[in-house]
């Protein structure tokens, strides 16, 4: 046999501690035909500097589509089916890096993910640029061994193989064509070089993770032995791995046979199904004759196929794949929403979901029994919805499982008419869907029974669109695309359906009130502004109070919000007011030139609303301004001082009873806005933010100037004439 090792990498990702699905990094990859190896390489490191501490990285593999995995413990939606991950911790600890190899023998052809992330996160809120986190990496790299000239194994024929020994086992493979009901492998002719007892393993199947349904039987002696399978997977290449037990030295010669049942699909005419697309795409008027034909023609035809149905071992329904959009896909019945479904053979309708691109949503079926239609009151309508094969033989076992999958099973009756499943991230591969209607007191009592089901079958991005307490989010690895659920308001889940930590109604009513009003502290900073004459500082601080406000009211995860304009635009507008009002309040402290002054307000605005588009949450584009103001308030005031040979301000009144108390205000303010936020109490320590830093701005204002009189609106109103005044400015009248 020949042996081709191949390799594929993709690019090492940095981790993120775990929140919601968003933070897992995900790699996909696709393990060619005819593999008989598989070799993940596994490389984790992390950075050298004094915050990176001891790492636990979890690593989840799965087959045909993206991990489901539950890192939080939280519930998933009801009547989800949820089925764990196979995974692996790895553990940076004084090492900077680890590699880890898992090896996979014999795996399925198609599409392999691969999922890893950090524990769950602290949920401190970070701001950008105060702290560096420490930066894990985790790349995997695939290598894959192939066997380029694997025997093929045809139906019907009997090939003789020999085993060179244990070492190198023999591969085989056969093709399962559609609509095989069964399939039979014997192994026989079993004969040793030494003449001794015969000794092998059989294995048909190849590895799914996280669960692998091979089949394996041991053969001893010169017996022949076989293995029946059920519902073999439908138009795939089906692996046989024979591996010899005896001694290292001997060769074993063997022959193997594979036989396969075939199941004779019964479906309405192709007359009619066309008929039915028409008519669905052209939309004929109610009442209109076309539309009664059609509906007379599919009557009359479907009571002349009751008694040919019965002669097939499943009946086949149309079904019509429509595409919405993103791994959005709605499933629809041609002939009529409704189908029939009997206890003689099953009823079959064909989900295709082997684009490649359908595995990042949730494939939603949803049943509902017309209870008019039963003509026995106990008979249940059994379903099974399964991947690569249907499950035929559903009156007999009732168990929902084909040859190398186990399917998800519903049910409805007249007790119960309506059922629902959802399959998160189904794999890539034809679905089908199973219906059959089974008698408490056996099949004879329902041969003249059938019952009539409407089918409701979609693939959606985000089940419920992840609810009132969610966002569905689209996340991209390469040209894959998947979406994922980021919850809001302490709720959690898949589906955001998790509500054992969510905030009820009245808290947050709370936390909307508090991060509002908390913003109308802005309004003494405003009157003492207008007091003074600071017109154009009291504009900035009007400014910034609105804009915070009604972004706030916004930005709420819960039901208490209200946006009067675009999301993006408040929040950047309050980031911008807050920035812009820090640096017109330092630059008034300056007391410089009143031209200098506005000159430095216009070009410090400009300069940093073009610094938040850059990078609003960056901290630098907070801190550069102020430091750059408070250079230039601290070079005025030296000036000031120096030509006044004192201390400047000079009053310690002013020192005692505003400086300070405003500038310890606004150190506690950014202690509590950089190092106290965290996801829980955002809410009243972003509103204690609010309060400090208005309350600051009041206290740090500058008196007015000396020769400017106080607000008298009788006297200004008045219309008379007035002697000119000189508005010299009196740099150092200060008190």
């Amino acid at each position: 046999s020949l042996y081709v090792s191949e390799y594929f990498s993709q690019s090492a990702q940095k981790l993120s501690f775990y929140s919601w699905y968003g933070n897992a990094k995900l790699f996909h990859f696709r393990v060619p035909e005819d593999t008989v190896l598989l070799r993940w390489l596994l490389q984790a490191s992390r950075g050298k500097g004094p915050e990176c501490t001891n790492m636990e990285i979890t690593v989840h593999f799965r087959y045909g589509a993206p991990p489901v995995i539950n890192p939080l413990g939280t519930r998933f939606p009801a009547n989800a089916t949820v089925r764990p991950s196979y995974n692996i911790s790895i553990t940076l600890s004084s090492a900077v890096q680890n590699t880890t190899f898992v090896n996979v023998t014999t795996p399925a052809a198609g599409d392999w993910f691969i999922a890893a992330h950090l524990p769950e996160a602290a949920g401190r809120i970070e701001v950008k640029g105060f702290s560096t986190p420490c930066p894990y990496m985790f790349q995997a790299d695939m290598f894959v061994l192939r066997l380029t000239d694997m025997p093929v194994l045809e139906p019907g024929v009997a090939m003789p193989q020999t085993i060179v020994s244990p070492a190198k086992p023999l591969h085989v493979k056969v093709f399962v064509p559609k609509h095989a009901a069964g399939m039979r492998f014997e192994l026989r002719s079993c004969i040793t070089s030494e003449q001794k007892a015969c000794a092998v393993r059989v294995v048909l199947g190849s590895v799914t993770l996280p669960q692998s349904f091979q089949r394996i039987v041991t053969c001893a002696g010169n017996v022949n032995c076989s293995l029946a399978l059920d519902s073999p997977p439908w138009e795939k290449w089906l692996q046989i791995m024979v591996e010899s037990l005896g001694a290292a030295n001997a060769s074993v010669s063997v022959e193997m046979l594979a036989s396969f049942t075939a199941c004779r699909p019964g479906s309405t005419s192709s007359f009619l199904n066309f008929s039915s697309l028409n008519q669905s795409q052209t939309g004929p008027r109610p009442g209109s004759a076309g539309a009664a034909g059609s509906s007379t023609l599919s009557t009359g035809e479907a009571s002349r196929n009751v008694s040919s149905q019965r002669r097939f071992c499943l009946q086949n329904q149309p079904v019509v794949r429509e595409d919405l959009d993103v791994v959005s896909v709605r499933y629809r019945l041609l002939n009529s929403p409704s189908v029939p479904v009997n206890s003689l053979s099953p009823t079959l309708l064909l989900l295709n979901l082997n684009t490649g691109m359908d595995s990042g949503g949730s494939l939603v079926v949803s049943l509902l029994l017309n209870k008019t239609s039963v003509g026995l009151a106990n008979a249940t309508v059994v379903a099974c919805v399964s991947a690569a094969s249907p499950v035929l033989s559903l009156n007999a076992t009732r168990n929902c499982s084909t040859a190398f999958f186990q399917g998800y099973p519903l049910s409805v009756s007249t007790f119960s008419a309506e059922a629902t499943l959802i399959v998160l991230y189904p794999q890539t591969d034809d679905w089908f869907l199973s219906l059959q209607l089974i008698c408490p007191k056996g099949q004879g009592e329902c041969n003249a029974a059938e019952a009539k089901v409407t089918i409701f079958a979609y693939l959606t991005p985000c089940f419920n669109d992840c609810g009132p307490y969610g966002q569905c989010s689209l996340l991209r690895r390469h040209g894959y695309l998947y979406a994922g659920c980021s919850c809001k308001a302490g709720w959690g889940g898949w589906s955001c359906t998790d509500d054992t930590k969510a905030q009820s109604v009245s808290a947050q009513n709370l936390a909307t009130l508090l991060l509002t009003l908390s913003n109308l502290m802005f309004l003494p900073a405003i009157a003492v502004a207008v007091y003074r004459y600071y017109l154009v500082e009291a504009s900035v601080y009007t400014y910034t109070m609105f804009f915070s406000t009604f972004y706030h009211a916004c930005d709420q995860p819960g039901v208490a919000v209200m946006c009067i304009m675009d999301y993006d635009t408040l929040q950047y507008c309050d980031f911008l007011g807050s920035v812009v009002s820090i640096w017109v309040t330092i630059l008034c402290m300056s007391r410089v030139k009143k031209i200098l002054k506005y000159v430095l307000f216009v070009l410090g605005t400009l300069l940093i609303a073009m610094s938040l588009q850059l990078d609003r949450r960056g901290v630098w584009n907070m801190m550069g301004p102020c430091l750059f103001a408070l250079v230039i308030m601290i070079a005025a005031w030296v000036y000031h001082g120096v030509k006044r040979r004192h201390c400047y301000p000079s009053s310690w009144k002013r020192w005692v009873f505003y400086l300070l108390p405003g500038i310890t205000l606004a150190f506690i303010a950014i202690s509590v806005y950089a190092f106290m936020e965290t996801n829980e109490n955002y809410y009243y320590t972003h509103s204690i933010w609010h309060v400090l830093v208005a309350s600051s701005v009041a206290f740090l204002l500058p008196p007015r100037d000396k020769h400017k009189k106080p607000w008298a609106w009788p006297q200004k109103l008045t219309c008379r004439y007035q002697i000119c005044q000189n508005d010299r400015e009196e740099l150092y009248a200060v008190t």
